[in-house]
């Protein structure tokens, strides 16, 4: 295993832990603002917008972990008629597909944060909008590189596939 794997395990250990802890915090805090509200007939006033922000972070890390575990939207029509090595060609070309939208994302989710770091907007408890929105570049970019693992592993499985063909054992 290189290093960019493990750095991407350590990623995936640190994106598990947020998940859980924002997932706690979240059910926590909505549970205290259901009660709140209904036995005291007041809440949090930063209560929503928190929570808002929460499933936002929450839905954009479970976006990079099922990226890691393969389990990203995919529309997979063709590749069950494909022959094995002619399918590793089309998932690479997917996956390279894929790195450039996400970079291109991750570009573009970097503009927005600086336009809106600009802008100087606030919320929640006086932080800025911009802070509560880093997930978006970061996650982005994660994704790419994940996409750049797999076409790496994709070529590598292809430059075997091809000294197996060529009278390699396995």
């Amino acid at each position: 295993m290189d290093r960019w794997e493990r750095l991407d395990e350590v990623i995936d250990r640190i994106e598990t832990i947020l998940v859980v802890l924002f997932l706690s915090a979240m059910m926590i805090l909505a549970f205290l603002q259901i009660f709140l509200r209904n036995v005291f007939t007041t809440g949090l006033a930063w209560g929503e917008v928190l929570l808002r922000n929460l499933v936002l972070w929450i839905g954009f890390i479970g976006a990079t972990l099922a990226t890691r575990e393969g389990k990203h939207i995919n529309i997979d029509i063709f590749s069950r008629s494909l022959s094995p090595s002619m399918r590793t060609f089309v998932e690479f070309g997917i996956h390279v597909f894929s790195f450039f939208i996400c970079g291109l994302l991750t570009y573009a989710s970097l503009k927005f944060i600086k336009n809106e770091a600009q802008m100087g907007t606030t919320t929640l408890l006086g932080i800025a909008i911009w802070i509560l929105e880093i997930i978006l570049p970061i996650t982005f970019g994660l994704m790419a590189f994940r996409f750049a693992l797999r076409s790496t592993k994709s070529i590598s499985s292809m430059k075997i596939g091809k000294t197996l063909d060529r009278g390699g054992r396995e």
